[in-house]
């Protein structure tokens, strides 16, 4: 998770982990397909249930550092099928759904908050920070800004500043 300010600042960054150490990470993809669907959709139940009260208690340690959040931003899920048992079967599905899952955790924590969730778009991200920044290139920005803070700094990292500063930005706009 990365934090600004409107301005682009960075505020805060923490890795954040949304599954208990006991359960797998990835239960549409490998650990569901590996047992008879009733135990994977318990399975993947648990795995959701356990994604949600971590992303609240992320969002919780990210507020009691950072004060006055408004909102989040989120990448862009791709459409899946509506229940577990065909996103286990679906092979585009099962191979996205993990992803889905923690990214719609990360949204309903946020939306129990109050806080705005803006979600994004990988490809165009970058463009639009840049655009907010007033900068020619928001992968110059980027590395720049990276070199005062230190590593590790990696492609997601900087979609996940990129959103934010646009969010941020939106959210003083939808302020004014």
């Amino acid at each position: 998770m990365v934090t600004v300010t409107q301005d682009g600042a960075l505020l805060d960054r923490r890795r954040v982990e949304l599954v208990d150490d006991d359960l797998p990470a990835i239960p549409h993809h490998h650990e569901g397909q590996l047992l008879p669907m009733d135990a994977a959709l318990a399975l993947v139940e648990r795995v959701r249930a356990s994604a949600e009260r971590h992303a609240a208690l992320a969002l919780d340690g990210v507020a009691a550092a950072v004060p006055d959040i408004v909102g989040i931003a989120v990448r862009i899920c791709p459409p899946l099928p509506p229940t577990i048992a065909e996103r286990l079967t679906d092979y585009r599905a099962r191979n996205v759904a993990d992803w889905v899952m923690y990214r719609q955790a990360l949204a309903i924590a946020a939306s129990g908050r109050g806080w705005t969730v803006d979600w994004f778009d990988p490809k165009s991200i970058g463009a639009a920070a840049a655009k907010e920044l007033g900068v020619a290139s928001f992968d110059a920005h980027f590395l720049h800004m990276r070199r005062g803070v230190g590593a590790p700094w990696n492609n997601d990292h900087k979609l996940a500043m990129a959103a934010a500063i646009v969010a941020a930005k939106g959210e003083r706009n939808r302020l004014q």
